[in-house]
């Protein structure tokens, strides 16, 4: 799209500049636009004259996209659970759209990814080389970028992980399409376009979003918001050679931090919200999880009260967690809270106030203070030691 200024036609009312809403229009003899436009169309709406007019193009042909694409993402050549997730996924939408579901995974060698088809994908790109062995943005993006060029699949899925989140903008970028980030939800419209839906304005609202001219229709996937679950396929796996060669871009040192505040695969997770109080309170959250073996989160609350940092976060702006147990200790229950844990296999709720929302989706309600409840149950569990 672009604007057009009809010389001609302006009067020179300088309405368009007052009605802006992200100040990219300023005013000389004509208006003229700055980088901050979005092309919202705010100032074509308010123009007296018709003077400004947006020239919207129909984009380009997607009629011979087809097929669902996965990026299957590794760890030291194991391929990660949110792969899987992926695939499940795939494999619903693919129902609807009756297009085949594909991977494609990078690797240092030649690793046995047959596993891949056991979740749904059919036809697997594999691309084997000691380039891969270790993450490089610039390899990935190279490789992957130019294979969905060659494919040319309707729809491209990664996950939402620290390496998808630095990954996924870079191949939109080379394949000049869109990406909506996060997503936690996707399905198909009658029209067949890919509904891409996921958390704005800090969570408060969910935002629908299509990509109607331009393909792949890519999104990044949340971990843990698909339970996954086997299809099996009988798969066409195809090795492919790498094409990357540059070599900018190198490894130096590679340093591995604690996943004490990765929650997203923990088994349990003890979590503490407003009701908690103060920041010392999730001392005994810590400790009830080091008997327990389990992991500490948080409600939005406490992360914005200082009390510990956002990565321990669970909620539609935080994780989106599935653990066996879920502990929630001070927490009320906000639709926000409950939409990141509420797929938790079993809640155990623990607040003062019977009314809290939190009940109506606990397992099992302790209505007590938490300062009374955990330390006996700290007692209890390591006496069962």
């Amino acid at each position: 799209m672009m604007i057009q200024i009809n010389k001609t036609k302006c009067n020179k009312c300088r309405r368009c500049e007052k009605a802006c809403p992200f100040d990219a229009v300023s005013f000389s003899d004509y208006p003229e636009f700055n980088e901050s436009c979005v092309l919202c169309g705010a100032c074509e709406k308010i123009c007296p004259t018709k003077a400004i007019s947006i020239k919207r193009t129909s984009g380009k042909d997607t009629s011979e996209s087809s097929g669902i694409l996965v990026f299957a993402e590794t760890k030291q050549d194991m391929i990660l659970d949110i792969s899987f997730e992926l695939l499940t996924k795939a494999n619903e939408l693919s129902e609807k759209l009756d297009e085949k579901v594909m991977a494609v995974v990078l690797v240092s060698e030649n690793t046995d990814v047959s596993i891949l088809a056991e979740y749904g994908a059919s036809k697997i790109y594999v691309f084997a080389d000691t380039d891969f062995k270790k993450y490089n943005s610039e390899a990935y993006a190279k490789v992957i970028s130019d294979l969905v060029k060659e494919i040319n699949p309707s729809i491209f899925l990664i996950g939402a992980t620290h390496i998808g989140r630095e990954l996924a903008p870079r191949i939109s970028s080379r394949l000049k399409t869109g990406l909506t980030a996060d997503c936690t939800c996707l399905d198909i419209n009658e029209n067949g376009l890919l509904m891409q839906t996921r958390p704005a304005f800090g969570g408060n609202i969910m935002a629908t979003i299509y990509t109607p001219n331009s393909r792949p229709q890519m999104a990044t996937v949340r971990q843990k918001v698909i339970k996954k679950k086997k299809n099996p396929k009988n798969p066409e796996i195809i090795f492919k050679q790498s094409n990357y060669e540059n070599k900018d871009i190198k490894i130096i040192k590679e340093t591995i931090f604690s996943k004490t505040t990765d929650i997203t695969d923990a088994e349990v997770i003890v979590a503490g919200g407003r009701g908690m109080g103060k920041k010392q309170g999730f001392d005994l959250l810590e400790k009830l999880a080091d008997t327990l073996g389990a992991r500490v989160g948080a409600s939005r609350a406490a992360v914005e009260s200082g009390w510990v940092d956002y990565p321990m976060q669970v909620g539609l702006s935080g994780k989106t967690v599935r653990p066996k147990i879920y502990i929630a200790c001070g927490i009320s229950g906000a639709v926000q809270h409950i939409s990141g844990m509420e797929n938790s296999d079993y809640i155990i709720a623990i607040n003062i106030d019977e009314n809290a929302p939190i009940f109506k989706i606990a397992d099992l309600g302790i209505v007590g203070d938490v300062y009374e409840v955990l330390p006996r149950l700290i007692s209890k569990l390591k006496s069962k030691v």
